[in-house]
């Protein structure tokens, strides 16, 4: 970015702005030092002892994706293509959210294990658990690096410090509490930055609606803006979003690749996701934790995708620059579509809620990086160092390890923050993540799941090729031998992954041994009783608003209405 669009983004803060980010971070260190007084075993740490109620959970579990691939990544995504990114929200997580609710939360919660990592050990043995947990902690630090260098960006345009300066800033903010507190620290932030978040971008997108006239107001600038027209206001069938030039094929990409595999992928088996649920006091909260996250999930496009589409028609910058950006070119301003909400806050907020919403930017950076941070320390620790370096010290040890763990992965992710920095469209970066390491995943978790014949051997082999394959795909896409961009790089290589893991699997668990059925039991779906999967209907579990069938039931049915009426 020129200097010139480095001083006109320039967010023009003042006093009141800067005491009530002040306020913020008051009570972001203090929910951290609050915390740690509960922290008194590894467990506490990593796993808040397994006693936190499903609404806290549940809020948590989505604020902790309200990070960089939700508001800025998202945001960009709108500015540049419009209404298809809805299906990233309807299509591309409330399915996979009442999935993971419904089938699987029973099986990692009766299950009792620490990660799912650790579910991998139990189901296939120690060289799937390894590769595992060795490429989700990888990951990890790569999708840390992407919150913290959008979270140091705002900073920097807030204070106007050196990039690199305001990287090691926000990342040693963000240690403070995770590292004090662990994964509890991390959960109750994640609740107050949640309505933080939604107190930051609401007005934002009231006011940027007023100013342009309205809902049909939006419609009509948009369908007459350059780079525009009528199918971005449209979620169907989203063409230019996969870049697959046929409406059938995009329609196909986005239920399959984006639906299925991607979506599936990353819910189900991410442990980021995955934890704030086992922190839960029951099994009936467990289940309820990522269905209770998955109506406020339905709704959050209406406060990023929308004000990003109010941006790319109202702000002069994008305005000017959004044809050649859409042509993958830069424009003479030198502004990318992850600017979008920061031109708009910055042309629409006066002072005071441009504070607020400067801190609910800087909590989703902030809850994204560290739900990264309590998840990486957690199976580095538990599933790595406890299983193959360190196995028998006292739980002091793990406990005081989990803390140096944080520390060592925030700096690793102050390296990987300068990969993102290169990134146009940093949503892009991390749906190819996620196509490399969640998809090849999560064939290997449906078919252990649901096939006891597949064999140990077929779990290690499954992931390793599943994950080339995928990287053969991006890298082909990359040196242009083969007509892909944009999403649909992402989709292809993660339908590719699930495909080659799937067949490599089969292959494999024909010509090898399966374990025996007795130690199967709890991990294979058609070998555990269904009495262990069912949650109490009684006590604190009681009535029908506690009911995860039913509650998923209505969750489904407001996203249908929804992909109807913006279809």
């Amino acid at each position: 970015m020129n200097v010139l669009a480095q001083a006109d983004l320039r967010l023009d803060a003042n006093a009141i702005d800067y005491v009530l980010l002040a306020v913020y971070f008051v009570l972001v260190l203090g929910i951290g030092y609050l915390a740690r007084r509960q922290v008194s075993t590894s467990l506490d740490f990593f796993l808040s002892g397994r006693s936190l109620p499903a609404w806290v959970t549940g809020l948590a579990f989505i604020s902790a994706n309200l990070g960089a691939v939700e508001v800025m990544g998202m945001s960009a995504n709108g500015a540049q293509y419009g209404m298809p990114t809805m299906h990233y929200f309807w299509v591309g997580a409330i399915p996979a959210m009442l999935f993971l609710g419904i089938v699987m939360m029973p099986f990692y919660y009766g299950s009792k294990v620490r990660s799912v990592p650790e579910f991998m050990l139990r189901r296939f043995g120690r060289a799937a658990h390894l590769v595992n947990g060795i490429s989700f902690a990888t990951a990890q630090v790569l999708i840390a690096g992407a919150n913290l260098f959008l979270l140091a960006s705002v900073v920097n345009l807030l204070l106007g410090l050196p990039l690199w300066v305001s990287i090691v800033v926000a990342a040693v903010i963000v240690l403070s509490y995770t590292a004090l507190g662990g994964l509890s620290a991390a959960i109750y932030n994640e609740v107050l930055q949640f309505f933080v978040i939604v107190a930051a971008l609401l007005p934002l997108t009231v006011v940027g609606l007023v100013k342009v006239g309205g809902w049909q107001g939006l419609v009509d600038k948009v369908s007459a803006s350059p780079g525009g027209g009528a199918e971005q206001m449209s979620s169907w069938p989203g063409e230019a979003m996969t870049g697959l030039g046929s409406s059938f094929w995009s329609v196909v990409g986005i239920v399959f690749g984006l639906g299925f595999v991607l979506s599936f992928g990353y819910w189900t088996t991410n442990f980021v996701e995955v934890q704030r649920a086992m922190a839960s006091k029951s099994m009936s909260a467990a289940r309820r934790t990522p269905i209770i996250g998955a109506f406020p999930k339905m709704f959050v496009p209406f406060i990023v995708i929308v004000p990003s589409m109010i941006a790319a028609v109202s702000v002069g910058e994008l305005i000017r620059d959004k044809p050649a950006l859409l042509e993958g070119g830069s424009g003479e301003t030198g502004v990318t579509f992850n600017y979008a909400l920061l031109l708009l806050m910055r042309d629409l907020l006066p002072n005071g809620m441009l504070g607020v919403a400067i801190a609910g930017l800087l909590a989703s950076f902030m809850a994204g990086m560290a739900a990264n941070l309590s998840s990486f320390n957690t199976v580095f620790t538990y599933d790595i160092w406890q299983s193959y370096v360190k196995k028998n010290e006292p739980d002091t040890y793990y406990l005081n390890m989990g803390r140096w763990v944080t520390a060592g992965g925030t700096i690793l992710a102050i390296g990987t923050a300068f990969i993102a920095s290169g990134y146009e469209n940093i949503l892009q970066y991390l749906q190819d993540l996620f196509a490399f390491f969640n998809s090849p995943l999560f064939a290997t978790f449906l078919l252990g799941m649901f096939w006891k014949r597949m064999t140990p051997h077929a779990g290690w082999a499954g992931l390793v090729t599943g994950a080339a394959s995928a990287g053969t795909v991006w890298g082909l896409a990359q040196a242009e031998v083969i007509g892909l961009s944009d999403l649909g790089v992402s989709m292809v290589a993660a339908a590719t992954a699930f495909v080659v893991d799937v067949v490599v699997s089969v292959v494999v668990s024909l010509v090898t041994a399966p374990k025996p059925d007795e130690q199967l039991v709890g991990l294979v779906y058609s070998l555990t009783s269904k009495e262990s999967l069912k949650h109490a209907t009684t006590g604190e579990d009681a009535g029908w608003y506690r009911r995860p069938g039913l509650l998923a039931g209505i969750a489904l049915l407001i996203t249908i209405v929804l992909n109807i009426i913006f279809g």
